[in-house]
């Protein structure tokens, strides 16, 4: 039998843009071997907020701004997520959470394999997306571990 280097996956990252958290699942995965292509929203929070006044001309005020923003920020969500193998969608402790909610659930809709991440302190909250979810794990290295299990 002959072997085969592990698949390479195209994978979303869905979540607050705040904190590190990325970078420690890129590190986790990196640790188990599993090649990744990582797309996800604008990380560089400005430049997502002013997006939409960018391409489309000043707005009237901050509701349209943040729509128009919204608008080109969706649009690159939708077709990041119709590129990616597998969408992980992760819950931290101090952020809101309403895109993260938003993307994970789009991901089930599109029927992208989900794995939510997110601490014991959510179970409640997040109870009816976590029963649609693929995997729910509380760790970013659990994601890890079952992302490496893929490629293995």
């Amino acid at each position: 039998m002959s072997q085969h280097a592990p698949p390479s996956l195209s994978i979303y990252l869905a979540g607050e843009i705040h904190s590190t958290w990325r970078d420690e699942l890129r590190s986790h995965l990196a640790d188990h071997g599993v090649d990744a292509e990582f797309l996800g929203p604008q990380e560089n929070h400005g430049r997502s907020d002013d997006i939409g006044e960018l391409i489309l001309g000043e707005q009237p005020d901050d509701r349209y701004r943040d729509l128009m923003g919204a608008s080109v920020n969706t649009l690159r969500t939708r077709v990041h997520m119709r590129m990616a193998d597998l969408v992980v969608a992760c819950f931290t402790e101090k952020y809101r959470q309403w895109n993260t909610a938003s993307d994970a659930g789009a991901a089930v809709a599109a029927g992208i394999p989900l794995i939510l991440v997110r601490p014991t302190d959510f179970i409640h909250a997040l109870k009816e997306l976590d029963a649609q979810a693929d995997v729910t794990v509380e760790t970013l290295e659990q994601a890890a571990q079952a992302i490496g299990y893929i490629v293995e």
